[in-house]
Order: structure tokens, then sequence, then C-alpha cells
């Protein structure tokens, strides 16, 4: 079994709520029809309006949304069809075969198949940086951070995918994309995300953490963060 991701940009005349509907009721079906084997969606649709000081956008257009499929195999031969289907439903595409961590299980608001998942769900998307070799970003982003990580932050989920190769020509280098699951008031109000309602110094101080931490191995000129509804298809 291997675990692809591939992030979709929407043509800028479909709305993002029509986009989030094409992705759910035209492409999963296909993709189930083909043999997908697991299959999640994570789309910037107005339910996660309100998360407007989430967003870090870097590419251009910026990434709204990330496919989540599990396959038998994701050689080119095997994966075409799905290619296909993922290019019909979007005006552009970049996949990455990916290893799949997940340091939170999400076991308080367990995901329903074919529901939006309760809260949202941040994604973020970003290269190492280039002063560090891979094994150094491996041990700094896994074995360092993901302490802080948890420790800081309201997340009830946390999936970590490492990016073992871009699989489409053309695709902007990342190293990893992240997954985590927050409450929906952490949209709006930053002491919630960083599990600090009504504490400022505790707000403070997981802040700066969180800053320290991340800026030993992320790129930060060159990633892109943005709050979605996660859908988990089948």
């Amino acid at each position: 079994m291997e675990k692809v991701i591939y992030v979709v940009w929407r043509d800028a005349a479909t709305t993002v709520d029509t986009f989030s509907q094409q992705l759910r009721e035209v492409l999963a079906p296909k993709l189930k029809a083909l043999g997908v084997k697991s299959l999640r969606i994570n789309v910037a649709d107005s339910a996660v309006a309100a998360a407007t000081n989430i967003w870090q956008k870097h590419s251009k257009p910026p990434v709204e949304a990330i496919v989540q499929v599990w396959l038998d195999s994701a050689i080119a031969l095997r994966r075409a069809p799905i290619d296909a289907a993922i290019a019909a439903v979007s005006a552009r595409h970049a996949a990455y075969l990916v290893t799949e961590s997940v340091p939170i299980l999400n076991t308080l608001h367990p995901a329903r198949h074919g529901h939006r998942t309760e809260g949202f769900a941040q994604i973020a998307l970003f290269p190492h940086l280039v002063s560090i070799t891979h094994e150094q970003f491996l041990q700094l982003w896994q074995e360092s951070h993901t302490t802080v990580a948890i420790e800081t932050q309201s997340n009830f989920e946390y999936v970590q995918n490492c990016v073992v190769r871009a699989l489409t020509p053309g695709a902007p280098e990342i190293h990893a994309i992240i997954e985590e699951g927050f409450p929906t008031a952490a949209m709006t109000d930053p002491q919630v995300f960083f599990d600090a309602k009504g504490d400022q110094a505790r707000f403070d101080h997981n802040l700066k953490l969180m800053m320290e931490s991340v800026g030993r191995f992320i790129d930060m000129g060159r990633i892109d963060v943005a709050p979605t509804s996660q859908y988990p298809m089948f």
C-alpha cells in the first residue's frame, strides 16, 4: 500500500464551494471506481472562511486543497487513470509519494465517511532549509519538533507526511505535508490555537517555543499554510 498526496488548484472561475463539491461528489466516486483504497479530501471552503489569520500563501495561486489517496501501487502506469480523473476537476495538480506518521490519532472527533470532520484541519507544505541535510531535517522535525507541536497547540489530530519524491513533472519542491486538526474556536482565537485560552503568558510562551522550533528546519519563506475542511470519503 502506498500513499499519494495530490495538491490541487481550482480554476479561478470556479468558486471554492463549487470546487469542494466537485472534489467530493464528482471526483470521489470516480476514484473509488478506479480502485483507490481510501480517500481524504481537504479543501479551504466557506466553512473555514473565518480563519483568515492562519493563511500563509507562498504559492501562486495559493494552495487551497489536497487530495490524499491510498493505492496498491503508485507507479505511473497504475496511477495514470487517477491522475486523469484529478486533472479533469482541477486547473492544475502536483502529486507526491509520501510516508505517513500519525503522532496524534483523532479520537476526540472521530472522522465519518462522507461527512465534514468537526473543527478544521490546518495543512502545511514546505521544503526544509537548504542549510541542513535531509537526515538532519527528519531528526529535527519528527524526533524533536513533534513534542513541541503537541505540547504548545490544541491539535486533536497530527499527521506528518514525509515526501519521498514528486510523481508529476514540474511539481514544486516540498519535503513535508502536515495536517493538524483543531477546534473551531482556534480559527479566530490564537490563544485557543496555542492551547492557552485566557492565559497571555502561556500563549506567549507556546508561540515562542513553536517559532523557535520550526525555525530550525522549515524554509519559512517557502511555506504554504491553509485552513481546510476535512472530508474523509472512504
